[in-house]
C-alpha cells in the first residue's frame, strides 16, 4: 500500500521555534558565549540547538573564527525566514494577549552620540505626530547594530561612517543606505579652562591635553581622542555615557571629541572649538534596513528622522 500524501516526508523543514529563535540569537550576538547569556541558557545547550537546526536544514549556518561566529550563505537565507516566521509568531502572541500596538511598531538601533539631540528629537515628533506608534530603541556600536538588522531584531539603525563610506558590512543580500546628515567633529573645552574664548585649538596644543575617551571601537582606537593626533596623547579618563563625559569636560578634567550635531545637548560649562592643522574630520550619519518594502510605521520614523537630520543641517 502507497503512502498517502500525508504520511510521505514533508520537504519543509522540521525545526522548533526555540531553534531559531537561538540561530537568530547567535546570529545577533556573535558568539555562542554571549547568545547563551542573552537567553539564559548554557553554551552546551545553544550549541545542541544550533546543531540541530544545521542537521535539520542539512547545511553549516555559521563560520567558527578566532573573534566568534559569522552567519555563512546558508546561514543567512535561514534566518530571512526565520525573522518572518519569528516576528509573524510573536505578532500573534500580542494580538492575542490583546496588546496589539496601535499603529505597529519600529524597532530603532542607533549609535551612542545619536540619542541626545536627533533620536531624542524624531521621537518627540513622532509622539505628537503619531501617539499610537510605538517606537523602540536600543544603543550600540556599529558591529552589533549591523548584526541586530541581520537577524530581525531591528527594523531600522543609524550609523556613522567616515570617507570613503563604504557599506557597513559585505553579506548579501546589501543593506539600504540613506543618507541623513554630515557632521563635522569638533573638540569640546571646559568653558573656563586653558582654551576659554577660543573658537579654535591646534593639534599641537591638543597633544599635552587630557583626553576623555569612550571604550575602544573595532579598530582598537579610543573613540574621544582626536583622530590622527601626533604623539601619544594621554587618555586620563574612560566613560561610556556621554552625559559622564561632557560634565567631566565641564569640570576641565579634560577634553573630548564630539560630533557637532551634539551642540544643542552641551551642558553648561562648555564649548566646542574647531582643529587648526590636521586635516578636517567629517562622519556621515545614514539610516540603514534590510532590502524590501516599508511598512507605514518604519517609513513615519524614517521620516521623522530625516527632518530633524534637515534641521540640524539648517
Amino acid at each position: 500500500m502507497d503512502e498517502s500524501e500525508d504520511e510521505r516526508p514533508g520537504e519543509g523543514l522540521d525545526v522548533t521555534l526555540a531553534g531559531l529563535r537561538v540561530v537568530r540569537e547567535v546570529a545577533e550576538r556573535g558568539t555562542f558565549t554571549a547568545a547563551a547569556e542573552a537567553l539564559g541558557f548554557t553554551q552546551s545547550a545553544v550549541s545542541r540547538q544550533v546543531a540541530a537546526v544545521e542537521r535539520a536544514t542539512g547545511a553549516r549556518l555559521f563560520d567558527r573564527r578566532r573573534d566568534g561566529v559569522r552567519p555563512t550563505s546558508a546561514g543567512r537565507a535561514l534566518l530571512r525566514h526565520a525573522v518572518v516566521a519569528l516576528d509573524a509568531v510573536d505578532a500573534a502572541g500580542r494580538e492575542l494577549r490583546g496588546a496589539a500596538a496601535g499603529e505597529g511598531e519600529v524597532r530603532l538601533g542607533y549609535f551612542p552620540s545619536a540619542g541626545p539631540v536627533l533620536v531624542a528629537r524624531a521621537l518627540g515628533a513622532l509622539r505628537r505626530g503619531r501617539p499610537r506608534l510605538r517606537t523602540v530603541t536600543r544603543e550600540a556600536g556599529t558591529p552589533a547594530l549591523v548584526r541586530a538588522l541581520r537577524s530581525g531584531r531591528l527594523d531600522l539603525a543609524l550609523l556613522s561612517s567616515r570617507p570613503p563610506h563604504r557599506s557597513p558590512d559585505t553579506d548579501a543580500p546589501a543593506l539600504r543606505v540613506e543618507p541623513l546628515l554630515e557632521v563635522r567633529l569638533r573638540v569640546a573645552v571646559a568653558a573656563h579652562g586653558p582654551f576659554a574664548g577660543r573658537a579654535s585649538v591646534t593639534a599641537r596644543e591638543l597633544a599635552g591635553a587630557a583626553w576623555i575617551t569612550g571604550p575602544p571601537g573595532a579598530d582598537g582606537a579610543l573613540f574621544g581622542i582626536w583622530p590622527g593626533l601626533p604623539g601619544r596623547p594621554r587618555a586620563a579618563h574612560s566613560a561610556r555615557d556621554w552625559l559622564t563625559k561632557l560634565h567631566l569636560v565641564a569640570a576641565g578634567a579634560g577634553v573630548t571629541t564630539v560630533p557637532e550635531a551634539l551642540r544643542p545637548a552641551l551642558p553648561p560649562g562648555v564649548r566646542l572649538v574647531a582643529v587648526e592643522g590636521v586635516a578636517e574630520e567629517v562622519r556621515r550619519v545614514a539610516v540603514v534596513r534590510l532590502p524590501g518594502p516599508v511598512t507605514p510605521p518604519v517609513a513615519a520614523v524614517v521620516q521623522a528622522l530625516r527632518q530633524e537630520a534637515a534641521e540640524l543641517a539648517g
